[in-house]
């Protein structure tokens, strides 16, 4: 196992600790300098998730020069609504994963670490089953379910029974990074993404447009192109899970079902999965609520809006996934001050990047929107919603660290509870009465979502504080 090299500040070392960082070499998170861990972690995590976020955006892009755009902007967007759910089962799972493996890995046992991590993906193949026969049988429904127009639900049914039929190499993504991650391994995931990115933006013009013998398969080839990047991506992960120089030994037999383990993922990973189902479910009827009183053109400004607010979260999502691993590591081992420590840290480097975000979001409105959209009403709606969520983005960095720091301890309920009070009993009800109530239409959704995030921030800060996760056995 590596030894992390002492940070010194210096530009050389700087260069230094961005090599190792990128390496993918073993490292043991639980001694040294808790800053050094957590930077070694956030920079593969945070580019990681930079290249999740870059998939609806390359399919923003490419779908919003095509004919009719704004009905191909807003199935891209209805679409990655109805996703959120698979990649809230998909989170779900790998955050027990995760969880299991970090613990593991603390307690010095990467066998079990590894048996853990397989048999979360014997469970993500039996769920999904079942997810890609409902998706591809009521594509159609489902987004006229969503608020698309008859028209829009017609030419979008095609993509969104692509996207849903191949779910599981999305879930698979997710959960065997979340398995590297758990392990520390957090360079392998980075890579896969990048990988699967690097594909689907090759392949998107190829599918959309057509090249030599492939035809133009307009908005459908955008989903072919995303659904083969991606399995790509997973091609490079089982090689290295398999075949590669990790901690985690992973072998066929440990696919074998091992009731213990399954029980344990699934007490785990069940609250987890509903707390992201919970924010998902939300974020689908706000959704609804703005292609309700909205249209069509505000439904696509707010998807659009939607999309960009994801490619800057997704980055601090992945700074804030350093903390689960740290705590989960750490409390393996039996250094709770290091977990609690290295929590705090991460939450006060994601506050600067968010920061950072906040002010391009504030100052750079119209150029992040016009790169999406050339419908001069559907810029007007995206400007507004990029400018008014962005006020709660320091709050959103603070609240994703609590929320991993609780997942990276096994301690799922908690953030469940906190999302369920702080989405369904005061962000829904608040978008309503402004949208609906008071006449603000789709502006009314906007002001809701910072607004709810930073109670929610506010109540995961509290409840971290008072320490209840330190106690949680996994």
């Amino acid at each position: 196992m590596k030894q992390k090299k002492p940070f010194t500040g210096t530009l050389s070392n700087i260069f230094s600790i961005i090599k190792q960082s990128l390496k993918g070499e073993t490292i043991d998170y639980t001694t040294g300098s808790i800053r050094l861990s957590v930077i070694l972690l956030a920079i593969p995590m945070m580019l990681e998730m930079c290249m999740e976020s870059v998939f609806a955006l390359v399919d923003l892009y490419f779908v919003g020069h095509l004919e009719n755009s704004s009905f191909a902007v807003q199935t891209v967007g209805l679409t990655e609504s109805v996703l959120t759910i698979i990649y809230s089962l998909a989170i779900g799972i790998s955050m027990a994963a995760t969880a299991m493996v970090a613990r593991r890995i603390g307690e010095k046992n990467p066998e079990a670490a590894a048996r853990s991590g397989m048999q979360a993906i014997l469970i993500a193949f039996c769920i999904n089953i079942v997810i890609s026969g409902l998706g591809v049988y009521f594509g159609t429904d489902i987004l006229k379910l969503m608020g698309a127009s008859a028209q829009a639900a017609e030419q979008g049914t095609p993509f969104i029974q692509i996207m849903t039929g191949g779910s599981i190499v999305i879930m698979l993504l997710f959960l065997i990074n979340g398995i590297f991650r758990g392990a520390g391994n957090a360079a392998i995931a980075m890579k896969s993404l990048w990988i699967a990115n690097i594909s689907n933006i090759i392949l998107c013009p190829i599918f959309i447009n057509g090249l030599g013998p492939i035809p133009a398969f307009g908005l459908t080839g955008a989903a072919i192109a995303t659904t083969l990047g991606r399995s790509i991506g997973v091609t490079y992960q089982l090689y290295h899970l398999f075949h590669g120089n990790s901690v985690l030994k992973v072998a066929f037999s440990y696919l074998k079902p091992d009731p213990e383990i399954i029980r344990s993922i699934v007490k785990i990973a069940s609250p987890a999965v509903l707390q992201f189902v919970i924010a998902s479910c939300s974020w689908i009827f706000l959704a609804q609520l703005v292609a309700t009183t909205g249209g069509d053109h505000g439904s696509a400004g707010y998807q659009t809006a939607m999309r960009l607010m994801m490619f800057f979260l997704l980055p601090a999502w992945g700074m804030s996934n350093a903390a689960a691993t740290l705590v989960g590591q750490n409390l393996g081992a039996k250094e709770i001050q290091r977990a609690e420590e290295s929590v705090l840290k991460t939450a006060k480097y994601n506050v600067i990047y968010m920061l950072v975000v906040m002010l391009i979001s504030l100052l750079g409105a119209e150029i992040l929107v016009d790169f999406f959209t050339n419908d001069p009403l559907v810029r007007t709606y995206a400007v507004e919603a990029v400018r008014i969520i962005a006020c709660g983005y320091v709050f959103y960095g603070i609240g994703m660290v609590m929320i991993n720091a609780f997942n990276g301890a096994g301690d799922t309920w908690t953030p469940t509870i906190v999302n369920l009070i702080g989405f369904w009993l005061f962000q829904i009800p608040l978008a309503y009465l402004l949208a609906k109530y008071l006449e603000m239409g789709p502006r009314g959704v906007f002001i809701a979502l910072p607004v709810a995030e930073t109670g929610i921030t506010i109540a995961s800060f509290i409840l971290f504080k008072r320490g209840k996760w330190k106690t949680v056995k996994v």
